[in-house]
């Protein structure tokens, strides 16, 4: 059983054959691909001695004897489903059941880089909905925005539908168009947006300076070169003129726990708490401090967030906000809060299932709830048809407070 590094991506990144899923331990379990179907009702195989299976055995047994097209019964297809059922019955749109070749995407996925849509899209409220699209993407210059609903993926409805499903549906070779059906809750417009999936390239940090003295820092991800990159856009920035701080990390899906870590330890004194890890069920929490030198702990800041900052996005601003008192600044965050543990079952499955929550410092849980801004700031379409950044200004006025 092994553990690799914790990744906080929000749960899908639709980079056409892409898709970094949100906070899993990576191969923690391995169980034998020696047994099939006949062995389900097994005791050896693990059968709990708290559950009866005597209905699912009932149900089976039936369907096998009086169904109409008995010759066309899957009976490995129908013990998925019914993996697939029990999984839905959790209610988590986290905790997933890979079939054989689901589950090859998923490892392809995480390991590789690739051409799509430039999209992250999860559940929220029973809805698919896109977190975000990234930076100079396809789907961002197609005009697909942060809180939209994906009603229809070309003509296919997504009521009831998985990620995963959404996913394999829009997935596609590079400079073939999908077509997205969509609603934007700000206005209940529904209209139709056509992608056509191409080469994604990922930025990781810019920054700028602003009214001659501010450093406005936009982190678009806290993948494995954040760090590097990180430091040494900051060691510009400290070679200039710059004495106060805004840090946007809007549309932000998250990243690795470890940069988070490394990040937060340049804005916060060594070894501060930056998140707390809640497994539940009576288990110790586990406790993640920032490491560093705190360079930055001293220097003024704000911090914006939108519905597109997930995950270690929240981690980092909720931590900012419990350490320092900085201000988060703009709408209420995703709420990807939780921890998912991947394990490969038998016959080239594999489930990946939550194990824990992500808490912030001061104990607030992040899952489902979001972390809210101090100062709220709605950014409206004439806003964005006119590109003006009621967010961005609003964070200049409060840093210069400061």
């Amino acid at each position: 059983m092994t553990k690799k590094t914790t990744s906080l991506f929000i749960f899908i990144l639709l980079l056409a054959g892409a898709a970094f899923y949100g906070g899993f331990y990576y191969g923690q379990s391995q169980v034998p691909a020696i047994y099939g179907v006949e062995g389900l009702g097994n005791k050896t195989l693990g059968q709990p001695d708290d559950a009866d299976f005597s209905l699912f055995w009932d149900a089976w047994k039936t369907v096998q004897e009086k169904y109409v097209d008995r010759s066309k019964l899957n009976k490995k297809e129908m013990v998925y489903g019914a993996i697939e059922g029990m999984v839905k019955s959790l209610k988590d749109p986290y905790t997933v059941f890979f079939k054989p070749v689901e589950s090859k995407q998923f490892l392809d996925d995480v390991s590789g880089s690739f051409s799509g849509i430039g999209a992250e899209i999860g559940i929220r409220k029973d809805i698919l909905t896109v977190i975000s699209p990234l930076e100079n993407s396809p789907a961002q210059q197609a005009g697909l925005r942060a809180g939209d609903r994906i009603l229809k993926i070309n003509d296919d409805v997504t009521a009831d539908m998985t990620v995963n499903q959404a996913v394999n549906l829009i997935r596609g070779p590079k400079d073939s168009v999908v077509k997205l059906t969509i609603s934007r809750p700000s206005n209940d417009e529904v209209k139709e947006i056509n992608i056509t999936r191409g080469d994604i390239k990922i930025p990781t940090i810019k920054w700028e300076l602003k009214e001659g003295k501010i450093a406005y820092i936009q982190l678009f991800n806290f993948g494995q070169t954040a760090p590097s990159e990180f430091r040494n856009k900051i060691l510009e920035v400290l070679r200039g003129s710059a004495d106060r701080i805004i840090l946007d990390l809007r549309n932000n899906p998250g990243g690795y726990l470890e940069v988070s870590q490394d990040i937060a330890g340049w804005f916060m004194e060594p070894g501060s708490v930056v998140a707390i890890e809640d497994f539940g069920n009576g288990a110790e929490d586990k406790e993640y401090r920032a490491s560093g030198n705190g360079v930055l702990k001293n220097i003024p800041m704000v911090v914006l967030i939108n519905e597109g900052s997930a995950s270690a996005s929240e981690i980092l601003a909720g931590a900012l906000r419990d350490n320092r008192k900085v201000k988060l600044i703009g709408a209420k965050s995703f709420g990807k809060g939780s921890v998912q543990e991947l394990s490969n079952l038998r016959e080239g499955t594999s489930l990946k299932v939550t194990i824990a929550k992500w808490l912030t410092p001061s104990g607030k849980s992040i899952n489902g709830e979001g972390l809210e801004p101090d100062i709220k700031v709605e950014i409206t379409k004439e806003d964005i048809e006119g590109e003006k950044d009621p967010q961005l200004e609003r964070s200049v006025q409060e840093v210069l407070k400061l």
